[in-house]
């Protein structure tokens, strides 16, 4: 039987661990957190699983939540008129909603990542409990067959060299900020169905709402994208949860007012519903090579870590752990050599690829065939669909979005028919 070390319990971590697992390989999972103290501690992320990404979990019977999850069934976009912040539809330049091909779901990653641990426990699997080091790595990959690191922070990202034909930022583009609230009350433009809202305030940033699933049950998420050094960066020292969330809430009633409406009763869900930080966008050599020679393969977030702001972190992951899966599956009994762990990179980028173009270029000040494009999908719903499908297959994007060219022709065909 062979051997495989899983370092990291996130998404794509425990998504893969449990995958080998099922179809008989020997995993050892290696977390620096238990399942309580996850399940306890505070978010660590927002999430829109869309339904590609949400397949991957059903096909390894790992959906435990889809029941409970509410069922995401559209996504809206607004943007704010310029120089104009008053909570009417006339202060939106933009402000449309279009149905997803296939739900979307949003499960808190405390309560999804601590109960697939106690699954992979349950199931056999050796679970240890401990932050590791390159050193550990480097034993490790003597006792096992192949070690792959999923843990994106710390230490262990410094084996995987940036990547910087692929990598056009050395700085963080946004400053982050989340609230996980109970108490919001419903869009009024589509009471009875929930989306997800990205609100635009061109210059300023992004704020994101979404439904989710927490630990203490439905709930939905108050995201802001700030741009560096403008009016949203000001949640750095943040510690209070309560300032966080009325720092939140201030800034959403100067900037995106008809958000703010329906936000007046919210509370936080807990006292760990709260998040802000930054990160450069990077993508990294995938192979890790070890003081004593060996050899690891980065996984999901250590390889490519792109700004949440197109909301493909949790749907990167979940497809990293399926391409990973099958390319072990397929690899049988050989060795897991150099060689392999870049094809099996390589198979994933196919994907990735397409997710890392399109988020960068959402992170620059948008072209103006982009603008038309999001603009004109408040009067033409088939543009509205296809921008709003593009977040569960971004490849889409190459055929009308970034090449003014295409987008005109794909408006053209749209209004002929």
């Amino acid at each position: 039987m062979r051997k495989i070390l899983v370092v990291g319990a996130g998404q794509s971590g425990l998504q893969l661990a449990l995958g080998l697992q099922s179809h008989g390989y020997e995993v050892t999972l290696m977390s620096n957190r238990a399942a309580d103290e996850i399940r306890t501690g505070r978010v660590m992320s927002t999430q829109c699983m869309f339904d590609t990404a949400l397949q991957h979990e059903r096909d390894l019977k790992l959906n435990f939540w889809e029941s409970q999850a509410p069922k995401i069934e559209g996504l809206g976009v607004s943007v704010a008129a310029p120089g104009s912040f008053d909570p009417g539809p006339s202060q939106r330049a933009i402000d449309w909603v279009a149905e997803l091909d296939g739900y979307a779901q949003s499960v808190d990653q405390r309560l999804k990542m601590a109960g697939w641990m106690e699954t992979f426990a349950q199931r056999g699997g050796q679970l240890v409990i401990h932050g590791a080091a390159v050193s550990d790595l480097d034993y490790f990959s003597r006792t096992y067959d192949l070690v792959l690191v999923s843990a994106g922070k710390g230490e262990l990202v410094s084996m995987f060299a940036r990547d910087p034909e692929r990598s056009p930022y050395s700085e963080p583009q946004r400053a982050l900020a989340v609230s996980y609230v109970h108490g919001l009350g419903p869009r009024p433009e589509h009471p009875d169905f929930d989306a997800v809202r990205c609100n635009l305030v061109p210059g300023v940033g992004e704020l994101f709402v979404m439904p989710t699933l927490t630990t203490s049950g439905r709930a939905d998420i108050l995201f802001w994208e700030g741009i560096p050094g403008g009016p949203l960066d000001v949640f750095k020292g943040v510690k209070d949860p309560g300032e966080h969330l009325s720092l939140t809430l201030e800034l959403m009633e100067k900037f995106i007012p008809w958000e703010y409406a329906r936000a007046t009763k919210v509370e936080l869900t807990d006292a760990g519903g709260t998040l802000a930080g930054r990160y450069a966008p990077t993508v990294r050599k995938p192979i890790g090579r070890l003081p004593g020679g060996g050899l690891v393969l980065g996984v999901a977030d250590v390889v490519v870590a792109n700004d949440p702001i197109t909301g493909q972190g949790s749907n990167s992951a979940s497809k990293c752990a399926a391409a990973y899966l099958a390319s072990i599956l397929e690899h049988g009994d050989k060795e897991f050599d150099e060689a392999w762990m870049q094809q099996t990179f390589d198979r994933y980028w196919e994907t990735a690829r397409h997710v890392t173009k399109w988020t960068n270029a959402m992170l620059g000040v948008p072209p103006e065939h982009v603008l038309n494009l999001i603009g004109a999908a408040g009067a033409m719903p088939p543009v509205a669909h296809r921008i709003a499908n593009g977040f569960n297959d971004p490849s889409d994007f190459e055929n009308f979005f970034y090449e003014p060219e295409k987008a005109e022709a794909y408006l053209a065909s749209v209004a002929g028919a």
